[in-house]
């Protein structure tokens, strides 16, 4: 393949399947949680930090993962303490975030609209070699805590309360789960660009839940598909001149439209299957339901 043979290429397609590991990874405990805009809001936030780093001459990436870490922690504490005027104030953090993008790059004297579109919407040549380093130090972390703690994050995504009473640190598991989120969307910003990573950390989970319903079996095939769409995407965005970001996305929406059409016959199969199966002549009354810890013990 020719595009191999481009520096710029090469750095792309390493940071696409950073991208495409990690997003799921811990969108996973997002969906779980039923927060899947938590990355679109984060997204928002990391965008002063971008402006920020042009603004001070210092690496965007890292900036960015700086504001987006402490904006994550921010909207956890006004998940906790908020009560009724807590979307008021998340609506202000987000807002507030994309207009101090907008603000703080127009008054870098290196800054540009196009220096911000690129991280918005994502771009191949401007992948540089420090990127790549600071992108493949922030995906490895969220590797470590995705698979080294899936237990207690599982657990604590399922239900808090019962997480609990086992003795985990809920708290501190949740703040854990949100800074994740946040280097994640700074992990993938370079390539998805900010305002479209949430598809992807959202999206591939969704689809492989279409397959399975097991925790590890829909981990390992929002991975898959999330590997496969942003190399399939930045291919395509190579030879077609087409937005990796919005490419990538497109290209993961279809996969989930294919899965959902292929899994809905085989499910309705399964499932008449399973009724001719019961015997009409075994009650209800002795069949042994599942419980909550056989469920969960099964999901992991």
């Amino acid at each position: 393949m020719d595009l191999l043979n481009y520096a710029f290429m090469q750095r792309a397609l390493l940071a696409a399947v950073l991208v495409g590991i990690t997003a799921p990874a811990i969108g996973i405990y997002l969906v779980q949680r039923r927060q899947a805009l938590m990355g679109d809001g984060i997204g928002h936030v990391a965008m002063t930090g971008v402006g920020l780093g042009f603004l001070l001459s210092w690496s965007p990436v890292w900036m960015a993962a700086a504001v987006s870490v402490l904006g994550a922690v921010l909207m956890e504490l006004i998940r906790w303490y908020g009560r009724t005027r807590g979307d008021i104030a998340l609506a202000m953090l987000f807002y507030g975030g994309m207009a101090g993008g907008v603000m703080f790059i127009n008054l870098a004297p290196t800054g540009s609209n196009a220096n911000l579109t690129s991280y918005l919407f994502g771009s191949l040549t401007t992948v540089s070699d420090a990127d790549v380093t600071a992108i493949c130090v922030l995906a490895a972390f969220v590797v470590l805590v995705t698979l080294g703690l899936r237990r207690q994050l599982f657990a604590v995504s399922q239900d808090e309360e019962f997480a609990r009473v086992t003795g985990l640190p809920v708290r501190a598991l949740n703040l854990l789960t949100a800074v994740t989120a946040a280097v994640t969307v700074t992990v993938a910003m370079r390539v998805v660009g900010l305002l479209l990573v949430s598809a992807l950390m959202v999206v591939p989970v969704a689809a492989a839940q279409q397959l399975s319903r097991s925790f590890a079996a829909t981990f390992a095939i929002s991975v898959a598909i999330g590997v496969g769409v942003t190399l399939g995407g930045t291919v395509t965005s190579y030879y077609q001149d087409v937005p990796p970001g919005a490419t990538i996305v497109l290209l993961t929406i279809a996969v989930f439209i294919a899965l959902t059409a292929l899994a809905t016959p085989l499910a309705r199969r399964r499932a008449r299957a399973g009724a001719g199966a019961e015997s009409p002549g075994d009650p209800a009354e002795y069949r042994i339901p599942a419980t909550r810890g056989a469920a969960e013990e099964g999901g992991i």
